[in-house]
């Protein structure tokens, strides 16, 4: 039994003029650990719309077809399915590799990925192993303690402008093997298929989405900015999150200055700079009193302003930090509405937590982790919400808001750690 299943077995005569090699040396067990990450993952289908349990319904054969294929050059993807998904007052594309796709585009990410580790920048976070959002917040939460301004950069479209030819030019620079470079350029060539069915072609960038874009697009950024950075400006701080970035600047005159050298360089890698979300912001708390249209900023779901803070001593003072931003809460008070708690009146509370505890947990363990009162008091309409529910479930409690408000009193004694909130709200820090 061979790794795939298949106990086929071919033997080649002396005179054979066929080769007894193929092109490219890719191990069998590199592409059955790929698959294996993509079935962890799960994922929706692509434009073949083959799920993973379709795909793995015959493992062997569609391992070894895609290994053979690979090993032999002829492997090229099939189009990118696009799916559009709701963002501000617009649309993100998403574009969905096939599971097969996916898992060699994983192969190859399983080979690069270590190898890049080696020469990426310490402030960059976005998509890297160990590395996550939270740090990014709590890094740039030390930088704007430590300097006045902010440069809040934003790059327009980047996912959908990266330069093919400077892409290959970075990838040749630390690629070696010749089937991973042609791959990659195959997989950024790869036309998308559009919602209605039709095939539109690309000339840049590469879809969100695909499980190497996130390397590649870092890899851009490296020597589009991060080395830049390391090179003409090495005593200005930032953090990057994928293309979200912000520097810290000592001055106004310095954050003006990088503003205008980042543009003539960002326009040099094809890249542009979002004119209206792109903005210096002055960094006001306590003890910086100067003038300034800008003071707040967000970066990852948080919203850096001055905040009102209590010191070790008890006394009250105002600090920069992060809180979750208008934008956050106004995405977590949809999600809460599309589920029309108030109404579901067939369900017991305890249906109503097992429905609402996965995503308020998400919040808590993100939003939570820095300056939380915002989210505290965001989570209190979840207690409305169940509140205008009981009143609407039992009429008994029809009219008295009082009367709702000690029933949910009630249970939460009995049951304190039924709803995720309430052991944030009501129990955290009681011992």
């Amino acid at each position: 039994m061979t790794l795939f299943g298949q106990r086929r077995v071919t033997t080649v005569k002396q005179d054979d003029p066929r080769p007894k090699a193929k092109p490219f040396e890719i191990p069998k067990i590199l592409i059955y650990n790929a698959w294996k990450c993509v079935a962890a993952n799960k994922g929706a289908p692509g434009v073949d719309k083959e799920s993973i349990k379709a795909y793995q319904s015959n493992l062997g054969g569609n391992l070894y077809k895609l290994w053979n294929r690979m090993s032999s050059g002829s492997y090229h993807p099939q189009p990118v399915r696009q799916v559009l998904i709701p963002k501000g007052d617009g649309f993100r594309s998403l574009g969905i590799p096939t599971v097969a796709d996916r898992t060699a585009q994983m192969a190859v990410k399983m080979i690069l990925e270590p190898r890049l580790e080696q020469i990426f920048h310490p402030s960059s976070y976005g998509y890297r192993p160990g590395r996550g959002a939270k740090d990014a917040i709590a890094q740039v939460r030390r930088n704007c303690w430590r300097y006045d301004w902010v440069l809040d950069m934003d790059i327009k479209a980047f996912f959908d402008t990266i330069d093919h030819e400077l892409m290959m030019r970075a990838v040749k620079k630390h690629v070696p093997e010749k089937w991973i470079r042609i791959y990659i350029r195959r997989w950024l060539e790869c036309p998308i298929q559009l919602e209605k069915g039709e095939l539109q072609s690309r000339s840049c960038g590469t879809p969100q989405g695909g499980v190497i874009s996130p390397l590649l697009a870092n890899l851009y950024m490296h020597y589009a900015f991060d080395h830049w950075m390391r090179l003409n400006n090495p005593g200005i701080l930032f953090a990057r999150y994928a293309d979200d970035v912000v520097c810290h600047c000592r001055t106004r005159r310095e954050a003006e200055t990088l503003l205008e050298n980042l543009k003539e360089r960002l326009g040099n890698c094809k890249l542009q700079l979002h004119p209206v979300k792109t903005k210096l912001v002055y960094c006001k708390d306590n003890k910086r009193n100067g003038t300034y249209p800008l003071t707040r900023f967000d970066f990852l779901g948080f919203s850096f302003h001055g905040r009102t803070v209590q010191d070790r001593k008890g006394n009250l003072f105002t600090g920069f930090n992060p809180g979750v931003s208008r934008k956050s809460l106004k995405r977590m008070n949809e999600s809460l509405r599309k589920l029309k708690i108030n109404r579901n009146t067939r369900s017991t509370l305890p249906d109503l937590a097992e429905q609402i505890n996965p995503m308020v947990r998400g919040w808590i363990a993100y939003y939570g982790a820095f300056y939380p009162e915002p989210l505290k008091r965001f989570l209190i309409r979840i207690e409305l919400r169940l509140g205008r529910w009981a009143r609407n479930k039992y009429k008994r409690l029809r009219g008295h808001k009082r009367r709702s408000w000690n029933w949910l009193k009630r249970y939460r004694a009995t049951s304190p750690r039924m709803f995720v909130h309430w052991d944030y709200l009501f129990l955290k820090g009681r011992g």
